[in-house]
C-alpha cells in the first residue's frame, strides 16, 4: 500500500495540475469576448501578420504568414511562416487548433508543441474576413492579421482601440514587414 501512495499520489497530482495548466493558458484575456457566429470555413486559407507583440517564437520575423486548412478530425491544421532576417533563413512551425466551445464561437486552443495549449482568440472580424484581431491566452499575445500584405488605416485603428480598451499596451506592437 505504501508503493501505490509513493506513486499515485505524485501522478495524480501531476495529471492534475497539467490539467488545470492547459485549461489555463487556453484561456482569453479579462474583459476580451471571442467572436460569436465565427464561420471557421470562411476563415481557413493564409493570412499575413501585419503586427504583433516580440517574443521568443517570432523573434526577428518578416513577412510572416499562417495558413489555417481543416484536419480530417475538424480540428484546424496552423502552418506559420515567416523569415528571419537576422540568420537569413526561413522557419516554418505546424500545429493544430481546437475549438474550445463551439465552431461558432472563434475561441480556440493552438499547440504547436503538444500538450501544451494557449488561446487563440479572433475578438474582432471584419464581415468579408479580410482582417482579424487575435488575442491569445493573456495581453502579452496580439495579433493582427490580413489576407493581403497591408491594412485599411479604418480597420488599423479600430482594431488598435479595441485592443487599448482591453488592456493592451500597443505601442509595443511591431509592425511586420513584407516584401
Amino acid at each position: 500500500m505504501k508503493t501505490f501512495k509513493k506513486i499515485a499520489i505524485p501522478v495524480t497530482l501531476g495529471v492534475l495540475g497539467l490539467i488545470m495548466y492547459n485549461s489555463c493558458s487556453a484561456g482569453i484575456p479579462k474583459g476580451a469576448v471571442a467572436f460569436n457566429n465565427f464561420n471557421a470555413k470562411k476563415y481557413l486559407g493564409r493570412w499575413y501578420e501585419i503586427a504583433r507583440f516580440d517574443y521568443r517564437f517570432e523573434k526577428n520575423m518578416d513577412n510572416v504568414t499562417a495558413e489555417y486548412s481543416e484536419n480530417p478530425n475538424g480540428s484546424i491544421r496552423v502552418d506559420n511562416k515567416g523569415y528571419d532576417y537576422i540568420k537569413k533563413e526561413w522557419k516554418e512551425s505546424n500545429g493544430e487548433a481546437r475549438f474550445v466551445k463551439e465552431k461558432t464561437e472563434a475561441r480556440l486552443k493552438v499547440s504547436f508543441f503538444k500538450p501544451i495549449w494557449a488561446g487563440y482568440n479572433v475578438i474582432d472580424i471584419d464581415e468579408d474576413y479580410q482582417y482579424a484581431l487575435v488575442a491569445g491566452s493573456s495581453l502579452k499575445y496580439l495579433w493582427i492579421l490580413s489576407r493581403t500584405t497591408s491594412i485599411p488605416e479604418s480597420i488599423k485603428q479600430r482594431f488598435l482601440e479595441k485592443a487599448k480598451k482591453l488592456g493592451y499596451k500597443t505601442d509595443e506592437l511591431i509592425w511586420v514587414k513584407h516584401n
